[in-house]
């Protein structure tokens, strides 16, 4: 688990067992029902069946605390090499943790206002669940720029974010949901062509 944002550098005391992890899924589940904003350290406690003195001995807030609820989901999820871009971005997002899994994609949508109100949810956010998140698909494109399957002078940072910008613009604008087939067609009709110059 990371280091939490309250007390850079010192590890807080770790719940016992299953506790701490039963703790993480009772937060996500109050995040996903009523958002960041109506997030209370009471409804975790309630949810979870946990002292808030047991809460706050881990964490000293609901900043460190939802951080660590979303870490607990984005740890588990393994990086994936198929040998090629297309397989890659395939692969990544629309599996576990990707833009297909509606956990992952509803605790999201529950920190969206938080992100543009809460600049320290927002710093953590951003850093914390957000950077390995944008890591892993900029590495899926330097290993295409590696094999030779993208040219040289593609700029990385502009492709890395777009294919989940404009998924994730279709879910919150326009109200489509994603699924394998939006991905698939956003890659090949899209992110393929931008990157490779070609159909």
């Amino acid at each position: 688990m990371s280091t939490h944002v309250d007390t850079p550098g010192v590890a807080r005391p770790r719940v016992e067992g299953d506790r701490e992890q039963q703790i993480l899924d009772a937060t996500l589940a109050v995040l996903t029902e009523v958002g960041y904003d109506r997030l209370t350290m009471d409804a975790v406690a309630s949810r979870a069946k946990a002292s808030k003195a047991t809460l706050y001995r881990r964490w000293n807030g609901k900043e460190a605390l939802v951080v660590d609820a979303l870490l607990s989901v984005h740890e588990a999820i393994t990086p994936v090499d198929t040998g090629s871009l297309r397989g890659d971005l395939l692969a990544s997002f629309c599996g576990l943790g990707g833009l297909t899994d509606m956990t992952s994609v509803g605790t999201f949508a529950a920190v969206l206002t938080a992100i543009t109100h809460d600049p320290d949810f927002a710093a953590a956010f951003r850093q914390q669940v957000i950077g390995p998140k944008a890591e892993l698909s900029r590495t899926i494109f330097e290993r295409a720029l590696a094999r030779g399957e993208i040219p040289a002078d593609v700029d990385v940072d502009l492709l890395a974010p777009a294919l989940a910008g404009i998924v994730l613009h279709r879910m919150f604008l326009l109200g489509q949901v994603p699924d394998e087939a939006l991905i698939t067609r956003v890659v090949d009709q899209i992110i393929l062509p931008a990157a490779t110059g070609r159909r």
